[in-house]
């Protein structure tokens, strides 16, 4: 029986379909006149704004109203009286040591209240004292501020059951910000100051 090697049948080569084309597309549409008349009438007007003189001679200058120059220039250089009453004088001697250093915000301490615009009272006061410090808020010119400093100054703090400490240094003088504590640490103190010049700057419209 002869075997006989016939080459295997070789594959048919496979045809690729093509993807039929995409027809063109449509062409445009003409915009009619009146859709054109109307998109012109839509299209927003771009307006020059007129600067002042003084933009065009000196740019780059800051318009504020003059009470807020004002009013910064108030919270940036505050004038507290140096009189301490007990032991919150303390606390507040050691704000203006160099380890807090009040002197970066602008606020520097001075012993006349002829010249002063912030009265911090830090301590008790007593009935005896009471006129004295009613007699330093009088001679301080305006504006002026006061600061209550620790519970004694607040409300008489442990000494309110006596009759002869204030309860509050607010029956005499009008306070503007209120430092909590017995006595408060510097940092409180501090806290004090930065809540009176936002208030400066709250109220600088009402502030002579």
């Amino acid at each position: 029986m002869e075997v006989t090697n016939t080459p295997p049948a070789e594959a048919a080569p496979e045809v690729e379909e093509k993807a039929p084309a995409a027809p063109p597309p449509p062409p445009p549409r003409p915009i009619s006149l009146g859709v054109q008349l109307e998109n012109a009438r839509l299209t927003p007007i771009e307006i020059e704004q007129p600067k002042a003189l003084y933009r065009a001679v000196l740019p780059g200058i800051l318009q504020v109203p003059a009470d807020y120059l004002i009013a910064a220039a108030r919270k940036s250089s505050l004038w507290p009286m140096t009189f301490g009453l007990a032991c919150c004088a303390i606390e507040m001697i050691a704000t203006y040591m160099s380890h807090h250093d009040l002197d970066r915000f602008g606020i520097v301490p001075w012993p006349s209240p002829r010249q002063c615009d912030v009265m911090i009272v830090a301590g008790t006061v007593t009935k005896k004292m009471a006129p004295a410090v009613k007699l330093f808020y009088q001679q301080m010119p305006n504006p002026k501020w006061v600061i209550s400093m620790g519970a004694c100054a607040t409300n008489g703090g442990p000494y309110t059951r006596y009759d002869r400490v204030l309860q509050g240094v607010d029956k005499i003088v009008p306070v503007d910000v209120y430092v909590p504590g017995c006595p408060p640490r510097p940092e409180a103190l501090m806290d004090g100051f930065i809540a009176l010049q936002n208030k400066i700057m709250e109220e600088r419209s009402r502030t002579g």
